[in-house]
């Protein structure tokens, strides 16, 4: 008896000990072809038509079809696709970083025409997706779905890849451009996240107005309650920050809790249920402003260049990984009896967001455009900008893919028909969006606005001034040199904004109405209790004294 268990017990280690083994090779291949990326990204830094993204999906596709080949047909990647591991350890670095490395004016500057670009041009979308899904696929045999389905379909679809516009979109070259098209990104990806919920959680048997009223109230109180909660969280990390001085015996300390605090803004939104990636991103854009300046030199250039770090290496894993995913045999087995039919339905649905995109932004390009009174101010459609956010905005990418695995699959696995199509033609929109709409849209851009400045400086938030935009804006027409209100001390000492004297000084240019109140709140207020810049806490004897005397000295 004795014996019989300890040969189980040995047996069992020794299943152990070769599934460990197993798991530690396989990470031992993703880290050397998360190297082998890196490297063939440098070498092709200068090409425009390729990107570090594309690079990555690339090398994973080959990869997969290189342990496709070798198991002999039975599996095609060393890590299987997670939405956990999406949601939760991938997205949140690339989002930050993100925030805190955006122009904030710019930013803030098209803040209205961000949120009808992202929110009311979602829903949008959404609606076009699911009303021609619903109308074309109850015409084909691909199997058996629901209104749910066709709705979550639409949520799917409708979602943006903000993270492959970081790649393919230069912030210094076209600031205004990337802040409109990433910053509806963001807003996006919120929207059709809080979309895709609200499908799985509202009882669709019975749609009433009711239900449009209270999923339009759950989508405002997601919204500012994420941004609120984002806020919040980098105010209170600069404030900690400000007052206990961390610097003074360890600069370890103020960079791990920076980390942390912005890791635990986008968690607290997952506990509490709101929009994670709202929540980190305005976390990240409150922390730039004020966070970043109250710790150590020395810190603030760890600090930037550690989420510059993690928010590249999450990208290219996160393109490797739906590289190597997507060739999965499980999910193309069942589609292998009819692949036109998988075709017919990816081209469909190629179709349909292409529309569904159209359908809003070109018609808000031209409502925004034509609120302005100043003709230099218009945009027209022979300059070509709005074509330009219509294509950047059509690429696809995980989280389309992590909402259609969250949707048709139960945990990773599928064994109905109809679920397994709609998989491989996420898969496939994702995979051919990337590629050819991601090889374009530098040669788009190089085409339809032939001058935008090109600039070498790879910082973004603590250079003193900002590159200037690309001289075919879409819905300014006239750009500042000015690029953060992380500068706005020496922005004030150059280009005063003047008083706003009257209600109808501040119809007219609300912006800079907002912007003078604003930053007379923050100069009062806000800045001399969380920090920021010219606010440093100065403690003599302290590694911030060399730093902060001179910025003191200034204010």
């Amino acid at each position: 008896m004795l014996s019989q268990l300890s040969s189980l017990f040995f047996s069992k280690m020794n299943m152990v000990s070769t599934s460990d083994h197993a798991s530690v090779v396989s990470m031992n291949m993703f880290v050397a072809l998360l190297c082998g990326c890196i490297v063939i990204g440098h070498l092709l830094e200068e090409n425009r038509w390729m990107n570090e993204s594309i690079t990555a999906l690339l090398i994973g596709l080959s990869t997969g079809v290189v342990i496709l080949l070798i198991s002999g047909g039975k599996s095609s990647h060393l890590l299987v696709f997670s939405e956990d591991l999406f949601f939760i350890y991938l997205l949140p670095p690339i989002i930050f970083n993100a925030g805190f490395q955006v122009k904030k004016k710019q930013f803030f500057r098209n803040f209205i025409t961000i949120i009808m670009f992202g929110a009311l041009g979602t829903l949008v979308s959404f609606i076009i997706i699911s009303l021609g899904a619903m109308a074309i696929f109850k015409k084909m045999d691909i199997g058996s779905l629901e209104l749910g389905d066709y709705l979550a379909i639409g949520a799917i679809f409708a979602a943006t890849d903000s993270v492959c516009t970081l790649q393919v979109l230069n912030q210094d070259e076209t600031p205004l451009l990337y802040s409109l098209v990433f910053g509806e990104g963001v807003v996006n990806d919120a929207t059709s996240v809080v979309l895709f919920n609200a499908i799985q959680n509202f009882d669709l048997t019975h749609i009433d107005h009711r239900i449009a009223l209270q999923f339009g109230g759950n989508f405002l109180y997601l919204f500012f309650a994420s941004t609120l909660l984002g806020a919040m969280t980098g105010l209170l990390s600069a404030y900690v920050i400000k007052k206990l001085y961390f610097g003074r015996h360890s600069t370890d300390r103020e960079v791990a809790l920076m980390m942390l605090m912005a890791y635990l803004s986008y968690m607290l939104a997952e506990l509490f249920y709101l929009s994670g990636i709202l929540t980190v991103f305005f976390c990240g854009i409150v922390m730039s402003h004020y966070t970043w300046h109250n710790v150590t030199e020395s810190s603030r250039v760890t600090t930037k260049h550690a989420f510059a770090t993690l928010s590249f290496v999450a990208e290219i894993f996160l393109f490797l990984y739906v590289g190597m995913d997507a060739l999965d045999i499980e999910k193309w087995r069942f589609v292998s009896d009819s692949p036109g039919t998988s075709v017919a339905v990816s081209s469909i649905l190629l179709g349909l967001l292409m529309v569904g995109r159209a359908a809003f932004v070109f018609p808000l390009s031209f409502l925004m455009n034509f609120s302005k009174k100043s003709h230099s101010e218009k945009v027209t459609f022979n300059q070509q900008a709005s074509i330009v956010i219509w294509w950047a905005g059509l690429m696809r990418g995980a989280v389309s893919m992590a909402l259609a695995y969250n949707q048709f699959t139960r945990s990773g696995h599928t064994q109905l028909r109809g679920n397994a199509i709609m998989i491989t033609s996420t898969i496939t929109v994702v995979l051919f969006s990337t590629m050819v709409f991601g090889l374009l849209t530098k040669p788009l851009i190089l085409f339809l606005l032939p001058h935008p400045k090109h600039f070498t400086s790879a910082s973004t938030v603590s250079d003193t001034g900002s590159p200037k935009s690309f001289s075919l804006p879409l819905l300014e027409g006239r750009q500042d040199s000015e690029g953060d209100l992380v500068n706005h001390d020496e922005e004030t000492n150059h280009r005063p904004i003047a008083r706003p004297g009257s209600l109808r000084m501040l119809l007219n240019a609300p912006t800079h109405t907002v912007h003078h109140y604003w930053r007379k709140f923050d100069d009062s207020f806000m800045r001399p209790v969380f920090g920021g810049r010219g606010f440093v806490p100065f403690v003599p004897g302290s590694p911030t004294e060399q730093s902060t005397a001179p910025l003191i000295e200034r204010t």
